[in-house]
């Protein structure tokens, strides 16, 4: 899922970082210099609790560039984390500055890729707002022009709607059997 912000900053130089499950790409109030894209795997921004809970602000996946917003930023203002073994492309945040300052076309991307990201989380902050299981499924598939996602990947979209996978799995089998219902 490569944006053309993605594409526009690819020519840069940068390395790869493994990671293991469990392992942090930043913490919260670390520098910020480098800008990353997830090449594999799965990292999650977080923002922890005073009662020790997390807050999910970012799953970024494959293609995704990870907290973009602290481009413009000195420090993190959260906390990242590898779900699963992920690869990330390392870019400097410096130099990712620079080719904005100088490109408006980069700059254009990037605007693109904000105005994006912004649609979609407002989408996602609706999905969740919503009660009831059918009613969040029913959101997200307007979203995504009414496909589910392949069986592998339906724990993701329980994750994406906030359910858990056992919920989305009763919610498809009652769909399921009103469609066989009214045949």
């Amino acid at each position: 899922m490569h944006d053309d912000f993605v594409t526009s900053i690819a020519h840069l130089p940068h390395h790869s970082r493994q990671l293991s499950a469990g392992e942090l790409v930043f913490e919260r109030d670390d520098p910020v210099t480098s800008c990353f894209v997830i090449r594999t795997g799965e990292v999650h921004l977080l923002r922890r609790q005073m009662d020790g809970g997390r807050v999910v602000l970012q799953r970024a996946r494959e293609g995704a560039v990870l907290a973009e917003a602290s481009l413009n930023t000195p420090l993190y203002h959260c906390s990242a984390v590898a779900i699963r073994p992920t690869t990330l492309a390392v870019f400097s945040r410096r130099q990712i500055q620079e080719l904005i300052a100088r490109d408006p076309k980069v700059s254009n991307a990037l605007n693109r890729h904000l105005t994006a990201e912004l649609r979609n989380t407002r989408m996602r902050m609706e999905i969740l707002s919503l009660k009831k299981v059918g009613e969040r499924l029913d959101a997200w598939l307007v979203w995504h022009d009414n496909i589910l996602p392949d069986k592998g990947d339906r724990s993701r979209l329980a994750s994406e709607i906030g359910v858990s996978t056992e919920a989305l799995y009763r919610e498809l089998a009652r769909r399921r059997q009103q469609v066989q219902h009214h045949s």
